[in-house]
């Protein structure tokens, strides 16, 4: 079903066993090497299954001809099998650079022996040294962010909170050669084991820039595929994402987090947003051969740690802006497509369905862009000879609806076009010279091709 409407590539949620087992979604890692397969945190399988079943989800995409990505969570482990007394210093965690006393000894969970896994594929055991800090103290019982004596957090990194190296559980140390080397030999081994096609990175703005870039060459040069790497850097400003692009000499796309702060802001200004600035300060109109799109995710949510979910009667037009325009690679959202959970209601697939069936048999050929009024605008695709019947027009407003003249080029000249949408039932006749009006209603997009 997802090759025919033409999705090339699922990005899997964690595979690993987490600290929390089978309720564990997948980012409190407590064993990379456990893919579902020992007897640790209480089950055998995941959240998501077994061993088996995920190398089985695996080929059964790549029969039908689209590509997996597995997520990569690297920042942090969590769960540990016993404590370890160590010296270390609390840190403000409003303000990581900020001490709040002297250094003291705590007991700290950061001991991974991994006994229910008895050494298979790895014999590496975790301890303090692999750390820079935690967030819990055994003897205290209490929460808050310590730094280990003589560790110090990563300079390069976010600076939220003065330094954002720290996020949760056991912060990984990349400084530490065995760490470095360890993860290495994990991604090449889970690489090959599953038979990947790529990587989403996690929280890599937490991560020195220098660790990446070197762990995504070390995979691509290991693998004879070409792989595709997403990394998750949540941050607003263009100028910090094209950085992190040239630092890692754009091995990697990133997750365009502008584009998807300007569709929230667009979806939240009553029809007031002018739409001729919609892709401004995004990173797919700055460095559009490293973004990928996308509306919204499981982070976004309401009630999840970066909220900022689009509202309902945007999303159509949302979907349009990152499926139906040749920069970018656009990301559909599993709860856009088919509901949240304990929310059937939210699935709008129906209303994407359309737009993704129009990117793959009409969204090719040369773009033109009519932005020129604050609340309709549109753009053509001509389309090209490789594809037949492909060109189209889309038009969209996020206030009132209203009309473009717009010429369509010669490949869709002297034709009728329908909206696919089925929003607008009128069909538009274009003449011999590529000219016709196309429609749209208010707060709505309509997706005209060949009838």
């Amino acid at each position: 079903y997802l090759a025919k409407t033409g999705i090339t590539q699922v990005w899997f949620p964690p595979a690993y066993k987490g600290n929390g087992g089978k309720d564990d979604v997948g980012y409190g890692v407590y064993d990379l090497y456990d893919l579902g397969e020992f007897d640790q945190k209480g089950s055998i399988a995941t959240k998501y299954g077994t061993k088996v079943e995920y190398l089985v989800a695996i080929n059964a995409m790549h029969n039908y001809g689209i590509k997996v990505l597995a997520d990569v969570v690297f920042n942090q482990k969590m769960g540990a099998d016993e404590t370890e007394d160590v010296i270390a210093i609390e840190d403000n965690p409003q303000n990581r650079s900020e001490s709040l006393g002297e250094p003291k000894e705590i007991t700290a969970w950061t001991k991974f022996t991994f006994p229910g896994r008895n050494d298979m594929y790895s014999s590496f055991k975790w301890n303090w040294t692999h750390f820079h800090g935690t967030d819990w103290d055994e003897k205290t019982k209490k929460n808050s962010v310590y730094r280990f004596y003589g560790k110090h957090w990563d300079e390069l990194v976010d600076k939220e909170n003065g330094n954002f190296d720290y996020l949760m559980g056991c912060d990984v140390d990349l400084n530490n050669v065995d760490v470095v080397e360890e993860l290495t030999n994990w991604g090449k081994w889970y690489l090959k084991f599953c038979d990947l096609d790529g990587f989403r990175l996690d929280a890599i703005k937490h991560m020195r820039e220098s660790f990446f870039k070197n762990w995504v060459d070390n995979m691509q040069n290991s693998s004879d595929k070409d792989l595709f790497f997403v990394g998750e850097y949540w941050n607003n400003n263009i100028d910090i994402l094209c950085n992190y692009l040239n630092k890692s000499n754009q091995n990697m796309c990133l997750f365009d987090v502008p584009l998807h702060y300007n569709l929230y802001n667009a979806s939240n200004s009553g029809g007031n947003y002018d739409m001729r600035k919609i892709f401004d300060g995004t990173l797919v109109q700055a460095m559009p051969n490293n973004a990928v799109t996308f509306v919204d995710n499981h982070d976004t949510q309401m009630g999840q740690a970066l909220q900022s979910e689009i509202q309902g009667w945007f999303k159509p037009l949302a979907y349009a802006l990152i499926l139906l325009r040749e920069s970018g690679v656009p990301c559909i959202f599993y709860g856009d497509y088919y509901g949240t959970h304990g929310n059937a209601d939210s699935s709008i697939k129906t209303k994407i369905n359309p737009i993704l069936f129009a990117r793959k048999l009409y969204a090719y050929g040369k773009q033109i862009d009519y932005f020129d009024d604050e609340h309709i605008i549109a753009w053509v695709r001509e389309g090209d000879k490789e594809h037949k019947n492909s060109g189209l027009v889309v038009i969209m407003s996020d206030n009132a609806g209203g009309s473009k003249a717009i010429n369509v080029g010669q490949n869709l000249a002297n034709c009728v076009l329908s909206d696919i949408t089925g929003n607008m039932k009128e069909n538009v006749y274009v003449d011999k010279d590529g000219n016709g009006i196309f429609y749209c209603d208010g707060g709505s997009v309509s997706v005209w091709a060949r009838k």
